[in-house]
């Protein structure tokens, strides 16, 4: 029914029908006696009421407010891929996004927004959609908005890694650390092989959680490879510190992991087991653990800015003097402590450091110990590779045995002379090996000076390090290291051996029935007698490098079954740097001045400082459409 015509001295009230809600709802009010003070000629809001949408003058305005047109419509996309580069900027160098205080007149809006301010200048077309420019609805630069980029470019990468696991296996690497605000986190890390087959490392997931029991680590850690598509089941390898809640024979998380999958071979990280042979010795010997408590007391001592300022202008002096000795001079802090004032205390503890510094039995534990440690810090910068094999750290903790071996029987002649050498230097009285020993209460021996320096500290601390590398690198010599060295391509196949590799199949006894035994049994046979006769794998250096040449050949179609017992043993985690790392980044993401930083967010941007090489491969147009995915949004991109 039409409505009757509003009367010349009566305002006129239009409704239209909400076809969402099915009610009818008032548009507008229009009076022709007294004319609206925004009415125009040929538009405003009596042409509205009267004539409709079609002839308001406002509607381009509208539709842009909409996003419905196509100029903005391009616009809103070009301020978005703007956004994009400006969080990449941010994620990759762990910057902070937004501020306590970002309202129009704050002086420090915090990163997000200056960083927008800044870009903006150098374009025109920029600045005039951008930040007060731009629509009020559609700035996207509110902080819920900087979380919703933050976490669409970590599901992109997140994606990323799965799509490269595929249904394939990994290894599990875990470890555990609270942070600045005392919050118990967990990092976890899947190992696998690619498909050009390099060996991976990636960081999929930081998990708060209130306790480090091992049934609450392993809920977390099946969460978040359920939430990432990726099953318990596939898991061939796993590897912790030496926690006993992680390594527990009945209760640990590697316990409990191997309930469900037997499969899930164990490693303790070889650099924790290298850490480990280390401490013990110097906790066993009382000459050792002498000397680093006295190394612990210089770094005491020396901790005023008086005494640091000292060493520092002492150590300027060498360098203009031209000495390139390398050998530190410590008396002089020292003896400003005794000089300096201070409590009757401190001059003491000086004075006894002092005199223990300008001992030859310092001086001789001093050399000990730096070649000991050389020795096995080239085994430590070695365990952090992250495309190590355990096959190759086997072998090279061995050849560090061997080293250790072969210094304990001719290491003590080799290092009296830099002894001497460095007493001479330094002004530091020196013994004659051949003269009787002075013992406690300056009594003289019938032992010359050689056995207790020989005997009672070299010989002594050299062969309890190699017991602890013994004891505690044993796993190194176990059944499936060794059948894993029977693929090993070093010195043409010298150590092939068909029935170990068998033994090595029926270990992962998921991966290959009865009818894949037999199948591999052909394909060692024929493999092993095409590869000995192929000039491209005789100068091979490991399995690693058998595995990527096998790829590169196309061997790997022709010997499917060979190549499952490669990447599997590629798989096998050998130490845990790579989880380390992560939670050195996220000391650095969440300090004492981002202490609020929530559990997600963390984990969020925790994935761009740690996988920054992924971060480089996602495309902008991926993460636009998963922003515009997340909710219903009035402008669209």
């Amino acid at each position: 029914m039409t409505p009757p015509p509003a009367s010349p001295s009566s305002p006129a009230i239009i409704f239209f029908f909400d076809t969402e809600k099915h009610r009818p709802m008032m548009a507008a009010k229009a009076t022709t006696s007294l004319p609206h003070r925004g009415s125009r000629q040929k538009g405003g809001r009596d042409a509205f009421v009267s004539q409709g949408f079609d002839t308001w003058n406002k509607k381009d305005e509208f539709r842009t407010h909409v996003g419905g047109v196509d100029s903005f419509h391009n616009k809103a996309r070009e301020k978005c891929e703007l956004l994009m580069r400006e969080n990449k900027l941010l994620l990759k160098n762990g910057l902070p996004f937004c501020g306590h205080d970002e309202s129009v007149n704050s002086e420090n809006k915090e990163l997000y927004i200056e960083v927008l301010k800044a870009i903006r200048e150098t374009s025109e077309d920029i600045f005039n959609n951008t930040l007060e420019n731009a629509p009020k609805n559609n700035q996207l630069i509110s902080p819920k908005i900087q979380k919703e980029l933050v976490q669409c470019f970590a599901q992109e990468v997140l994606l990323s890694i799965r799509e490269e696991i595929g249904q394939d296996v990994f290894a599990l690497l875990v470890d555990e650390s609270n942070d600045v605000s005392k919050k118990e986190q967990m990092a976890i890390v899947l190992c696998y092989v690619d498909s050009l087959s390099f060996v991976k490392e990636r960081f999929i997931g930081l998990v708060h959680v209130k306790d480090t029991s091992s049934l609450t680590l392993k809920n977390a850690i099946n969460e978040v490879l359920t939430s990432n598509k990726l099953s318990f089941s596939r898991i061939r390898g796993q590897g912790y510190d030496g926690a006993s809640n992680m390594r527990g024979e009945f209760n640990g998380l590697k316990a409990l992991i191997l309930q469900e999958n037997e499969t899930t071979f164990y490693v303790h990280c070889f650099a924790h087991q290298l850490q480990l042979v280390v401490v013990a010795v110097a906790k066993k010997h009382d000459g050792v653990s002498d000397f680093f408590e006295q190394i612990s007391l210089v770094v005491n001592v020396c901790a005023s800015c008086k005494r640091k300022d000292l060493l520092q202008e002492q150590a300027r002096e060498r360098v203009q003097k031209g000495l390139c000795s390398g050998e530190l001079e410590t008396g002089r802090c020292f003896r400003f402590c005794e000089r300096g004032g201070g409590s009757l205390a401190n001059h003491q503890q000086a004075s006894r450091i002092l005199a223990y510094f300008k001992s030859y039995e310092l001086v001789f534990y001093l050399h000990m110990l730096y070649a000991i440690l050389h020795l096995t810090g080239t085994l430590l910068k070695q365990l952090q590779r992250k495309d190590l094999h355990i096959l190759e750290a086997a072998s090279m903790v061995r050849g560090t045995t061997e080293a250790l071996q072969s210094f304990r029987n001719i290491g003590f002649a080799s290092i009296l002379p830099k002894v001497s050498s460095f007493c001479q230097t330094h002004k530091i009285d020196t013994l004659d090996m051949e003269e009787l020993y002075i013992g406690a209460r300056n009594r003289r021996t019938k032992k010359t000076n050689r056995f207790p320096f020989e005997v009672e500290i070299f010989n002594t601390v050299v062969d309890m390090q190699l017991t602890e590398y013994r004891d505690r690198f044993s796993e190194t010599s176990t059944q499936i290291l060794e059948y894993m060295g029977a693929l090993s391509p070093c010195d043409s196949f010298a150590q092939f051996d068909k029935s170990k590799s068998l033994k090595l199949g029926k270990l992962y006894k998921y991966d290959s029935d009865d009818s894949d035994m037999i199948d591999l049994e052909r394909q060692l046979e024929i493999f092993y007698h095409s590869c000995i006769k192929d000039e491209r794998f005789t100068s091979l250096k490991g399995i690693s490098d058998l595995s990527r040449l096998m790829v590169s050949t196309g061997k790997h179609w022709s010997y499917p079954l060979v190549y499952k017992l490669l990447k599997l043993d590629l798989i096998l985690p050998v130490a845990t740097p790579s989880v380390e790392r992560c939670f050195s980044k996220m000391k650095l993401l969440k300090a004492d001045l981002r202490n609020k930083i929530g559990d997600e967010f963390l984990n969020d941007t925790l994935f761009f400082n740690v996988e920054t090489e992924t971060l480089e491969k996602v495309e902008n147009e991926k993460v636009m459409e998963q922003f515009q995915k997340m909710s219903a949004r009035r402008g669209q991109i």
